[in-house]
């Protein structure tokens, strides 16, 4: 029942009234990277949701698209707006993720929507952490969030889909509030964002 309707229920309801009270700070957000993006303010990609089912996820953009002279994407810490950093340390660039709540594509509380390409290199027991919507904010994210190895991100997304519960989603909201605060966790130990996951092998 939690999982089925509560949880849905709060997510929505909450998603809103953050959105509404953020409102004016969203704005000013928008007109920041209007400006530093040249006219480019969301980063939009399609992920896979729950049982796998893809959704479009929104997030502000905080790189730019600058190519180097083979048209390949530059480095990801070379592509970092100054502004973009900001947005990233301070975890602002979630935010518009509540629209993806509110269309009930993601839940506050999950296991991180990933990339589609990953989809075939999990393996029977990571694939499981699909069973669940995807969230802002997970057991991974209190845990390290981008600090530690894939498989071991695996393994608390699992875990959590196996101990999801309403206590358990208050304490890793709780902690998210204190890891944005500390800005923990946010790059790894050799990049701005996080390497690639190329499979278990």
């Amino acid at each position: 029942m939690y999982t089925s309707i509560i949880k849905p229920f709060f997510d929505k309801v909450i998603a809103l009234l953050i959105l509404l009270l953020t409102s004016p700070l969203l704005l000013v957000i928008v007109m920041l990277l209007y400006v530093a993006n040249q006219g480019k303010v969301w980063f939009k990609q399609g992920r896979p949701g729950k049982n796998g089912r893809i959704f479009t996820v929104i997030k502000f953009k905080t790189m730019s698209d600058e190519v180097d002279g083979q048209g390949h994407l530059l480095p990801d810490e070379r592509r970092l707006t100054a502004i973009g950093k900001f947005i990233r340390n301070t975890s602002l660039d979630e935010l518009p993720q509540l629209f993806n709540v509110l269309r009930g594509e993601m839940s506050f509380v999950g296991p991180r929507p990933l990339l589609v390409e990953y989809l075939p290199l999990y393996n029977e027991e990571q694939q499981r952490r699909h069973l669940v919507k995807p969230g802002i904010t997970g057991w991974a994210q209190v845990n390290g969030r981008n600090t530690v190895s894939w498989p071991q991100k695996f393994t608390f997304d699992v875990w959590y889909v196996d101990h999801i519960s309403f206590l358990l989603d208050i304490k890793i909201l709780l902690l998210t509030v204190m890891k944005v605060f500390k800005a923990e966790g946010i790059s790894s130990t050799t990049s701005v964002t996080m390497e690639k996951f190329h499979g278990n092998n």
